[in-house]
This record gives structure tokens, sequence and C-alpha cells, in this order.
């Protein structure tokens, strides 16, 4: 929520102010959180911003003191955290414990909390009844769900409550049953035109964001063009207005392949194994607890 002085004044973004994104999301300064007006003013001056996925306290944590202006506590957890083959199972106990423990170990992120599979299907009500848990629960700032013209009613729904929503189209992911894998989407002329429906119905249904995943470039494009409203992409090319990556595949602690899309950044899985192959070797040693790891 925007706070508005006594005086009716709106925070300013000069950097000297209460703003938390001094002018510039990524970089910026202030002492209050990112919210979704300041992510509205960076689509006016074409700004592009970064975005990463986090489900826990610590590493939120990390990611807020290095300046990451929103984060995601993504259904993606069901793959990279809690062992899932999908996000399909996760549930809305899981997302809330995890979005709750995001939140307290940042002070500037927008935390964006995704509505699982199931947990907005119903329709409007079922959203609303999930999103206000996210919001009064867990604190979050946004919530997200995924589908086009299918889930404008519940968007404006959420909107209208005072909720601000992140939109998702293109590639879903709760829907791998229904594409039998995780295929790009809108290739073709046919295809391209309804992700630009899908994506204008989110817009038109009060969405402050929308996702777009896993689709070509050229549509990316033409989509961000199109709106008033940022486009986050991933796995959609360069002329997305922000970007977002699922960070153990940004830091490379994930196993295996990694999709086409994904820059590493890191490589954690080895420096991780490293350092409990140390520590073990160490310890069978004899190495590890020595004097000075000890008390007297």
């Amino acid at each position: 929520m925007t706070h508005v002085s006594p005086a009716g004044k709106q925070p300013d973004s000069s950097g000297t102010g209460p703003s938390a994104a001094g002018k510039a999301l990524y970089g910026g300064t202030g002492s209050r959180r990112i919210t979704v007006r300041d992510i509205a003013s960076a689509k006016e001056r074409g700004e592009k911003w970064p975005m990463l996925t986090a489900y826990d306290a610590m590493t939120a944590s990390v990611f807020d003191e290095a300046g990451i202006p929103v984060m995601l506590v993504g259904d993606s957890m069901g793959n990279c955290h809690l062992g899932y083959e999908s996000t399909v199972p996760v549930t809305m106990d899981e997302i809330t414990i995890l979005s709750a423990a995001v939140v307290r170990g940042t002070k500037r992120a927008l935390i964006v909390g995704d509505l699982p599979f199931g947990s907005y299907q119903e329709g409007p009500v079922q959203a609303l009844r999930s999103a206000t848990r996210l919001v009064k629960e867990a604190g979050v700032g946004a919530v997200k769900l995924e589908g086009g013209e299918r889930s404008a009613d519940q968007i404006q729904l959420l909107v209208e409550s005072g909720i601000p929503v992140m939109a998702h189209v293109g590639l879903t992911p709760q829907s791998v049953h229904a594409y039998g894998g995780y295929p790009v989407q809108g290739r073709g002329e046919e295809a391209a035109q309804q992700l630009l429906r899908d994506a204008k119905a989110v817009q038109d249904a009060g969405a402050f964001a929308v996702v777009l995943e896993t689709v070509p470039a050229e549509v990316a494009g033409e989509v961000t063009r199109s709106l008033h409203i940022p486009t986050v992409g991933i796995g959609a090319g360069p002329d997305c207005d922000a970007q977002v990556l699922v960070w153990t595949d940004m830091a490379g602690l994930t196993a295996g392949r990694v999709p086409r899309f994904v820059k590493q950044y890191a490589q954690l899985r080895q420096t991780l194994g490293d350092a409990a192959r140390a520590y073990a070797e160490d310890v069978v040693g004899g190495a590890y607890p020595a004097a000075e790891h000890s008390f007297r």
C-alpha cells in the first residue's frame, strides 16, 4: 500500500526522501518497500529491471542486499525446493509459509507470492480467498497467477479488492499435463495473436505486470510494445521490460540440464559439494574440530 503523508503528498523518488527506489528499481535507495507504483514508473522511463525467485529468509536477504527489486516466491519451489516433479502439487500452506519467510528476510524488495494450482481455478471468489491469505498471513505485496483471458475475472476481483496482481501467460507450468510437457508458446500467427489477446486481457483486468514465459522473442517484443504495463520475460528474449530466473538455475545449483534461456552466473552446486567434502574429510581425519573450535 502506498503511504500518503498527512499533507496528501505521495512519496518522492529523488533518492533523498522515503522512496524505496530512489529513481531506479535496481541500484536505487530508500527506506520503504518497492510498490507497484514504482514498477509502473520504471515502465514509463524505460528502465529494465531484474526479478529472482526466493524461497527462504536467508537467500532472500542476500538478494535484497544485492538490490534485486522484485522477488517471486514461485510455485517453482515444487521443483527446486520441495522435491516434486512439477509445480502442480504445491499447496497454499507451503506457499504461505515460504512467502512469510521471504518477507521476513527482506526490507526493500516487492515480494510477489504465487497462487498455486487449484487455489484460484474455481473462480474469482476462491482466488480472492487464496490471495487474501497470502497478503494477511505472509505479508506479500502482490500475488501472481497463471492464465490470460481465462483468468481475467479473477484478476479483476483481486485488483478491485486492493490486491495487486502479476499475471502470467505463454507457457504456464501449472498446465504441464495439458501441454504434455513445456513447449514454446506463441509460435505461428494464430498462437501469437492469442498470446497478445491474453496479455491485453490481463492488462485490462488490472494486472500491474505480466510474465511472458517461453515464447518467441519477436512475439514477446510485439506484446511488450503493445502494453502499458511491464512485461517480465523468462525465455522470452531481450525486449521485455524485465527478466526473471529461478534462482537455483541462475546460480548453478540445479542439477542436470537447465532450460535454454538460463544463464548460470555461478556454480554453487560444485562449490557446496566441495565444501561438504572438505568438511567430511576434516571430520574423518580428525582435523575438525581443532583447538580453536573447542571451549575451555
